[in-house]
């Protein structure tokens, strides 16, 4: 697993576009190497703004939408089009703008769907489409099932550290066998979601942690010096080849100063 860096942007706003910024040049980079790339969403303030402002920059039209698969990390079990759904917001901020081909959209089912109100049935069913989508060679050391080694997993990080919808000391957290977890009475309405686990976001050859704002600031201290990753999700949220938290200055306040790099 990659060791953590830290970017430090001056305020929310051109952290998301920054990060617009960066994940266009990563997805072009990976069709370049292999004709395709994969992306795992994330909901939330920011990683939402981050899709408007991939919408909003000419250098969108530079990836080949094509040949973008996209994942989530975790989904509110809420009927489809529900406007609390991680999906809802992605396809508002940018899906419905770029030609994504629907075959390419990986969604986890919504409690009106398939599967009716059965998030194991939800969780069971995206695994199948994760394992569907891997290769032989994403196989890590992990047993997590098979899940594809994607480019890049967006993540948010909570107040308590929770990313996805992995929560500390919670039974997805413990999970190391599934790559896809039913999340049952979680601290967070809804209480029932679906969610990628710890072993799962580290197939991702890079991952990238979102946050902004002073409540996240011991969180984000304590995810970045070895915490354990049943207390504080987030320190296990690693990938193969590169791990980054990309912050305000509000929210690496408390960052030591080995993380630290000047303001970007």
């Amino acid at each position: 697993m990659s060791r953590p860096e830290v970017v430090v942007h001056r305020d929310g706003d051109l952290l998301a576009a920054a990060t617009a910024a960066r994940l266009v040049t990563t997805l072009v980079d990976a069709q370049t190497a292999r004709g395709s790339a994969s992306l795992v969403l994330t909901g939330g303030r920011t990683g939402i703004a981050v899709l408007e402002h991939v919408r909003a920059t000419p250098a969108r039209d530079a990836v080949d939408w094509t040949r973008v698969d996209l994942y989530w990390g975790d989904e509110r079990f809420l009927p489809a089009g529900h406007p609390e759904r991680n999906e809802t917001q992605a396809r508002e901020a940018l899906l419905d703008h770029v030609p994504v081909p629907a075959s390419r959209v990986h969604v986890m089912e919504p409690s009106d769907g398939r599967f009716g109100d059965d998030p194991e049935a939800a969780a069971e069913a995206y695994a199948d489409v994760l394992a569907a989508a891997a290769r032989p060679e994403d196989h890590g050391s992990e047993d997590h099932g098979s899940v594809p080694s994607f480019d890049v997993c967006l993540l948010g990080v909570g107040e308590e550290g929770h990313v996805a919808s992995i929560f500390p000391e919670s039974p997805a957290v413990l999970e190391r066998e599934r790559g896809v977890v039913a999340v049952r009475d979680c601290p967070k309405p809804p209480p029932t979601r679906v969610s990628l686990t710890l072993p799962a976001i580290r197939a991702a050859q890079e991952v990238w942690l979102m946050t902004t704002g002073a409540a996240k600031a011991a969180a984000v201290a304590t995810g970045l010096t070895g915490a354990d990753e049943v207390q504080l999700p987030a320190a296990g949220a690693r990938g193969r080849r590169r791990t980054l938290w990309l912050l305000d200055p509000a929210a690496a306040a408390k960052v030591p100063d080995l993380f630290t790099p000047p303001l970007a």
